[in-house]
């Protein structure tokens, strides 16, 4: 009898999420996830997989990203004449945060990192570990002195004003927020042009060969520390922009605890999908996403332990690094330099 009511319950919570509008509502909530989940990891595979650099500060550059993106759209709000524009502006943020930022890392890559390339990489990680220190810390004393709070609802800064993002849209009876789908397109379009820089572009096939075999590529006339110092400021621009994703997402929102919030899994997606492999992260990610989302709605709607779902990301690393070391898509060496 003990026995009967929790496979009773069960079975009714799977009648539930079997059903097509639920199924496509956590499908829709993955896909929003795993763009996020690509967004963070997508810079540090440019920087971790293609050049074999340990980036621990990719998780302050996505923080910076979110406080510099913040700043700009708060500042554009009382200019804003309609809910569109509002969005338009977030495009107008992108651009900026991600010149800001990729600025920032290209004078990292080229200050401090450059010098430590034919160093162990526990060189790399003291290194990147302490520049995180060094910028949390300034972002804390920033926040603090001016009285900033964290942002955790990003309508609260943008105003009360109805807005396309803040709404929900039905489709054949599923519900859908507006949030949700601007984070599909944003994600989306960001890979789209990762992978076609990488795979259709002059410079795309340079920074490949620059990571495979840097001596064979110098040989060739192709100045590989500038090669490096690009990809590197592509990969923060990455992170900043990622950043400013998550300021406007509530769940995640703008402050210091951001860095290290994002670092853990952008580092777990980027394992998942193996190093050396844009590819592999968008797959882990999607894979990363959906799984989430799929356990949130369990934990939340039928066991009632919404923290758990976290847990989920960590067991499927430690599922893939048993049945596949290397990744989903690894590869035997990366950052050939």
């Amino acid at each position: 009898m003990s026995l009967a009511v929790p496979l009773v319950a069960f079975l009714d919570a799977l009648g539930q999420f079997l059903r097509p509008s639920t199924l496509a509502e956590v499908i829709l909530n993955g896909l929003s996830k795993a763009a996020l989940y690509a967004m963070i990891a997508g810079g540090l595979t440019l920087i971790f997989g293609l050049m074999g650099v340990l980036n621990f500060a990719h998780g302050s550059l996505t923080m910076f990203g979110a406080y510099l993106g913040g700043l700009v759209l708060v500042l554009a709000v009382g200019q804003a004449t309609g809910p569109l524009a509002r969005v338009a502006y977030f495009f107008v943020a992108v651009v900026v945060v991600f010149g800001a930022l990729a600025g920032l890392g290209g004078a990292l890559e080229v200050g401090l990192i450059r010098p430590l390339y034919d160093r162990p990489p526990i060189y790399q990680i003291l290194l990147t570990f302490g520049v995180t220190l060094v910028l949390d810390e300034a972002a804390r004393i920033v926040v603090s002195f001016y009285g900033l709070q964290p942002i955790s609802d990003w309508q609260a800064a943008l105003g009360t004003k109805p807005g396309p993002l803040s709404a929900s849209y039905e489709f054949a009876g599923v519900s859908v927020s507006g949030l949700a789908l601007f984070e599909i397109l944003v994600g989306a379009a960001t890979v789209a042009a990762v992978w076609g820089f990488l795979t259709r572009t002059r410079y795309g096939l340079v920074v490949r060969a620059g990571s495979e075999d840097s001596e064979m590529t110098e040989a060739l006339g192709i100045d590989v520390r500038r090669v490096f110092t690009t990809v590197f400021a592509l990969g923060a621009g990455i992170a900043g922009v990622a950043g400013l994703l998550l300021a406007w997402d509530p769940v995640w929102g703008a402050s210091v605890p951001l860095a290290s919030e994002t670092l853990l899994p952008a580092f777990v997606v980027v394992i998942i999908g193996g190093l050396g492999t844009f590819r592999g992260t968008v797959y882990a990610a999607l894979l990363v996403g959906l799984v989430d989302a799929s356990m949130t709605w369990w934990f939340v709607n039928a066991v009632d332990f919404s923290g758990l779902p976290q847990m989920t990301i960590f067991l499927i690393l430690v599922l893939v690094l048993v049945v596949k070391p290397q990744g989903l898509f690894g590869v035997a060496e990366v950052g050939g330099h």
